[in-house]
């Protein structure tokens, strides 16, 4: 064993003994815990050295060393392999998740399960339905100089513009212009997404004199609204009380972290971290967050997908001193099993 892989153990043992005790780990239990076989000399040498490198450090009130955020980015990133989960922890992801009725349903499930296994803050975003169709769009005249467009999207939001127009659709040749308005904007948009839609109509826009500029204007208008709000995703969380079971193990108070759980733009810009792409996870750890209020935790995400698009991430926040492999194999576990419902 080279002296780098040596150290490695020496570093692993400390993360697994520090995150199963709480304590401070010192070279005499490591010699006692774990089969290292080397002497007492090597193992304080490989500690000091790991101490000189930031990867471990020693509390003021022990003579112990607890990992750093540096170690266990060190630790996690040299993992060979995420543990896998029992067939029959699997089984029972599958069963409770598939007894969900609606969307809303699912992802409740999904942070409670999540939760549960992991013992921290589950957090999941929803999907991102920015890939939902327009479905139709109607155009009704309310009087000589005004219309009312309504978009009706695939996933049921309907937006509504009144438009001023220079034609009055209300007479007989008006309804017929309207008539043919309607059908070349539903031709061009129809069972497009939002954004296609958007282009497809801006382009007719350009090249159809016989429909009406504001006409078209207005009904961009509505598409616009539509598609920045189905943007706006938003998140659930289960699991916040588990934050108070590792209370030992924030520095000042729980206080800064519970701020930041509150508010949902964080925790959306938090999972935006895309997932990484060996194992479909990502684990962000201390100060690598970029809220000050989480920067004693820890967060590990994967995406979900629904079909072959991903649409949205779900992870889990605690203390840095968690149990990395078995953290990682179930957030991905869940996100796993939510994409198979998703792409129902």
């Amino acid at each position: 064993m080279s002296t780098d892989e040596r150290r490695m153990a020496v570093l692993s043992a400390i993360v697994e003994d520090y995150v199963s005790t709480s304590e401070p780990v010192g070279s005499k239990a490591l010699l006692e815990r774990h089969q290292l076989n080397v002497s007492a000399a090597t193992v304080r040498n490989d500690m000091a050295a790991l101490e000189d490198e930031g990867l471990i450090a020693a509390p003021h009130t022990s003579a112990g060393r607890i990992p750093t955020d540096a170690g266990y980015r060190l630790f996690v990133d040299r993992l060979q392999a995420i543990r896998p989960m029992s067939k029959g922890e699997r089984s029972a992801i599958t069963r409770y998740l598939e007894g969900a009725d609606d969307l809303d349903e699912v992802l409740e499930r999904t942070v409670r399960l999540l939760a549960t296994l992991t013992r921290q803050v589950a957090v999941v975003q929803y999907p991102s339905l920015t890939r939902s169709t327009v479905r139709h769009i109607e155009l009704v005249p309310m009087s000589p100089d005004r219309l009312m467009a309504v978009v009706i999207t695939g996933a049921g939001q309907v937006e509504q513009r009144v438009v001023p127009t220079a034609t009055d659709y209300t007479t007989g040749t008006g309804a017929e212009a309207l008539a043919r308005a309607r059908a070349r904007i539903n031709a061009a948009t129809t069972d497009r997404r939002l954004a296609d839609a958007l282009s497809a109509l801006s382009t007719l826009h350009a090249e159809d004199a016989d429909t009406e500029d504001s006409l078209t204007a207005g009904i961009l208008a509505a598409l616009e609204d539509a598609l920045a709000e189905e943007r706006q995703a938003k998140v659930t969380l289960a699991g916040t009380a588990n934050l108070a079971r590792a209370q030992g193990d924030f520095p000042l108070t729980l206080g800064p972290v519970l701020d930041a759980l509150e508010q949902h733009v964080v925790l959306l810009q938090l999972l935006s971290v895309e997932a990484g792409q060996d194992e479909g996870v990502a684990v962000r750890i201390g100060t690598e967050n970029p809220v000050s209020g989480l920067q004693s935790t820890s967060l590990i995400t994967s995406g979900y997908a629904a079909g072959d698009e991903h649409v949205g991430n779900v992870g889990i926040v605690g203390p840095t001193r968690m149990d990395y492999p078995a953290a990682m194999a179930q957030v991905r576990a869940v996100a796993t099993y939510l994409s198979r419902i998703m792409g129902h």
